[in-house]
């Protein structure tokens, strides 16, 4: 395993200090997270934690905005209400994606023998800590309603 990018990690993280220092303080005081980040509804990382390079908080986002909305399409489809959390469990991680506030997620990175209820209230708390910072409108085409 290589390294991060120091310069691609900094510039993935411009314009979100106080954020990713939240996401930098979770993956310090919960050991078995190892990456975490908040992504808006349509795939875009607004704030990682300092291991994530630009390459990585993209596809991640992307990764978990993709199964977020699949778990949203089973809710409606099912009538079975909003969207609490998504886990993947993966042979080396889990991969957790939580709604944070209108229009976002936080998502992290665990390890497989992880305490999944521990990193899911951890997740919470963090939720709930910094719910103003998660809530992010989704981007606007400039198109009209009609089009």
């Amino acid at each position: 395993m290589t390294a991060p990018n120091v310069a691609a990690t900094n510039a993935a993280r411009q314009g979100s200090g106080q954020l990713n220092w939240l996401l930098d303080e979770l993956v310090e005081r919960v050991a078995s997270i190892h990456k975490a980040l908040v992504l808006s509804s349509d795939g875009l990382a607004t704030g990682t934690s300092k291991d994530l390079t630009r390459e990585d908080s993209e596809h991640l986002a992307a990764v978990a905005s993709g199964f977020h909305s699949l778990a949203k399409g089973v809710g409606r489809h099912f009538d079975a209400g909003r969207v609490r959390q998504t886990v993947v469990e993966l042979d080396e991680a889990f991969l957790f994606v939580t709604a944070a506030g209108d229009g976002s997620c936080l998502a992290v990175l665990a390890d497989a023998d992880s305490d999944v209820g521990q990193v899911a209230y951890e997740m919470t708390l963090m939720v709930k800590r910094v719910g103003a910072h998660l809530a992010n409108a989704p981007r606007t085409t400039g198109l009209s309603a009609g089009g």
